[in-house]
């Protein structure tokens, strides 16, 4: 079976901002290389808790470009190229390829809702015959923010036609029953199976899941990658309920803002609490209270910040 090239823990990387709310390339790889060394195995940059739909096609191309500049290593970044359109995917996705990266996330083109699985099969065809070789694809199954499900026959029908080149999806629903679909369909084929729910973890690994690609693991990684490694046993359950307490405690407040609160406490910088509208700050008491929850999980004190720049960094 071919390996998987994204096998393990992924984070979905949050993209920093500063308070002209441009792209904080600094703190952004800064982050990327202390979830890389504290349990990542790679890293979903320009997904949906990477705010991609929040930045221009110059900007996306800009943050991509300096992670790699900042030393993250380009063979671990799985970036988010899908938009509602084939030109500008086909754009992300080659300078995608063209940095090093060895695949990219598509959404399905998600303006125009209940498109026939016709049009979608035709969608990302076009898209991936203009981008050219060199490069796998990972559909990005994720309804409740596309409004555009991804069905099993659609994808059967895409490695069909394009084999070795569709090579996973990331499936974003929660739903168990979906992700093992998938799986049961599609692993025995080398095709990579990331669920997108921290909680699926253990359970998706079981059956054939190649890793996961969640939010959570901005936090968490660590303890994801002992249930990832170990699969079974005390250790692997006990990492597991950790895994599944962040979850909830992502679960508890708007998720970004959320996220960049956690980071802002953990490493007394203020700057992860900017973000770029229309999300916003939480409340004071939201803050509070999500502090709170992350601090039951057992995943907090983050461990080695200061190493990779990320305590107390100048704004």
């Amino acid at each position: 079976m071919t390996q998987a090239l994204y096998g393990g823990v992924n984070a979905a990387l949050i993209t920093a901002v500063g308070a002209d709310l441009a792209p904080d390339h600094v703190r952004t790889a800064a982050h990327a290389k202390w979830l890389l060394a504290n349990g990542c195995d790679g890293l979903g940059v320009l997904g949906t808790t990477g705010e991609a739909a929040s930045f221009g096609l110059r900007e996306r191309r800009e943050i991509l470009e300096s992670l790699v500049q900042n030393d993250v290593p380009v063979t671990r970044l799985m970036p988010g190229t899908g938009v509602p359109n084939i030109t500008d995917t086909v754009e992300l996705s080659r300078h995608a390829r063209d940095l090093g990266c060895p695949g990219v996330l598509v959404l399905p083109p998600f303006y125009y809702k209940n498109p026939s699985e016709e049009g979608l099969y035709a969608y990302f065809s076009e898209v991936i015959e203009r981008t050219g070789s060199g490069l796998a694809f990972y559909l990005y199954h994720f309804p409740a923010q596309s409004a555009v499900p991804l069905t099993v026959e659609l994808i059967g029908r895409l490695i069909e036609a394009f084999p070795g080149v569709v090579r996973g999806v990331k499936d974003s629903t929660g739903d168990p029953a979906q992700a093992e679909g998938f799986i049961k369909a599609f692993a025995s084929r080398g095709f990579e199976v990331y669920p997108g729910a921290d909680n699926l973890l253990q359970r998706m690994l079981a059956i054939g899941a190649a890793g996961c690609i969640t939010a959570a693991s901005n936090i968490c990684a660590r303890f994801s990658q002992v249930v990832f490694t170990q699969r079974s046993g005390p250790e692997a359950d006990a990492a597991q309920r950790v895994v599944d307490a962040c979850r909830a405690a992502a679960g508890s407040a708007p998720l970004i803002p959320g996220l960049r609160e956690v980071l802002a406490r953990s490493t007394g910088d203020e700057g992860w609490r900017h973000i770029r509208p229309p999300h916003t700050r939480l409340s004071p008491a939201q803050a509070d209270a999500v502090w709170a929850a992350w601090q039951g999980t057992g995943a907090l004190p983050l461990p080695g910040l200061e190493e990779y720049g990320m305590s107390l960094a100048a704004e």
